[in-house]
């Protein structure tokens, strides 16, 4: 419980810091400090990403219940997503509902609600001492196809927007060759596994991704570059490791402390929300002309967006029968916690130019979902718990 209160409080910090450090500094040491910031930040999620997948335990006898993981997990990012797409179109006016501009736009930023953010999930459930629970084996795999399915899916929305470009195939590749080789490689390299080579690892992985990215830039211009996201990558270098327990207390402390880096990170990204006019933002895209909203119109519709983008991720409680309906509810609720993909939806969403009112709603429903996420592994907790009682009674 106690780690569990203090990655909210890191959390919290972030998020305070995230609005009142842009303020107190000029735009060039701000703009450097962001870049540090999310640098940590991504190191951060590669080093919780390649020990979870050092810990990820797969049975290629098992392949068919895989296949059905994923499609569950595809539909637990769906029914959220196509909520709150919906949603964001009933609150257009009526003469834009119909055009596909806005259906393509809403599509595009509504998929914020879909992912189910692996880092902080794996993070806090560990923290809440349940690795060792069924609920935390099937969240682990659910959340892995989860995001997954969203890095697959934002390319036909990318294209959507912008067209066919080979710099998307290029991403389809090295997400196929991944999958290959976690599947065909699993647990066959003896690799240091120390934290300070997975360290080294996550540093390295980072560099690389980031490294695709600054020249591909350079050569084809910022809308031509070609981003590939960390989870992936740092995921399957974990899988392909020949797993050493090591539980020293040096490593046990070092990851302690760059779970808590990583949850003051995610707070320390959150745009800059505070005294901004989300109207002036809008420009010529669709959604801007969903017109001028008040704070108190805002705060309803983040209200309502959140509920339906967690009511959507309850489609597990409906597979796994052969599981306690206390262990499939935990299994679900496990499922709400939102981060780093979603926001990294909002941030594309931005770089093709749409703004307005509903992209503050989608922004303020990620942050609302980030500060109830100690809730949520609480109330998973009670519920694995429980199941486990219920199993002995």
């Amino acid at each position: 419980m106690r780690k569990i209160i203090l990655f909210s409080l890191f959390l919290i910090i972030g998020l305070i810091g995230s609005q009142t450090i842009p303020t107190a500094l000029n735009p060039e040491a701000f703009e450097k400090l962001k870049s540090f910031f999310d640098a940590m930040l991504y190191i951060c999620l590669a080093f919780i990403m390649i020990n979870v997948g050092r810990e990820f335990e797969l049975d290629k006898t098992k392949w068919k219940s895989y296949t059905e993981d994923y499609f569950i997990a595809m539909a637990t990012a769906a029914v959220p997503w196509l909520l709150i797409c919906g949603y964001f179109i009933f609150l257009m006016p009526a003469e834009y509902r119909t055009s596909w501009d806005t259906w393509k736009e809403t599509l595009l930023l509504s998929r914020f609600a879909a992912p189910t953010s692996a880092g902080i999930l794996f993070t806090m459930l560990a923290a809440a001492g349940l690795k060792k629970s069924w609920v935390f084996q099937k969240t682990r795999v659910l959340a892995i196809f989860d995001d997954l399915d969203t890095i697959l899916l934002m390319i036909p929305l990318q294209i959507l927007m912008i067209g066919m470009k080979w710099q998307l195939g290029v991403v389809v590749l090295f997400v196929f060759l991944c999958l290959y080789l976690g599947w065909t490689k699993l647990n066959k390299f003896r690799m240091p596994q120390n934290w300070t080579s997975i360290l080294g690892y996550a540093t390295m992985l980072v560099f690389f991704c980031q490294g695709i990215y600054m020249v591909t830039k350079a050569c084809f211009g910022h809308d031509s570059a070609i981003h590939i996201e960390i989870l992936l990558p740092a995921f399957i270098l974990g899988m392909v490791m020949k797993t050493r327990e090591n539980h020293s207390r040096s490593n046990e402390i070092a990851s302690n402390v760059i779970s808590y880096m990583f949850m003051l990170l995610v707070g320390l990204s959150a745009p800059l929300f505070v005294g901004v006019d989300f109207g002036a933002t809008a420009g010529d895209c669709m959604l801007g002309k969903v017109g001028d909203m008040s704070w108190g119109e805002i705060a309803f519709h983040v209200l309502i967006t959140t509920v339906l983008s967690n009511v959507g991720k309850l489609l597990p409680v409906f597979f796994y029968r052969d599981r306690s309906l206390t262990e499939r509810l935990a299994l679900s609720i496990g499922m709400f916690t939102r981060g780093e993909v979603g926001a990294g939806i909002v941030f594309i969403a931005l770089g093709y130019g749409l703004g307005g009112p509903l992209l503050a709603i989608a922004l303020l429903t990620i942050l609302t979902n980030l500060i109830l996420t100690g809730f949520f592994v609480v109330l998973v907790k009670h519920l694995a718990l429980k199941a486990e009682t219920e199993k002995h009674d």
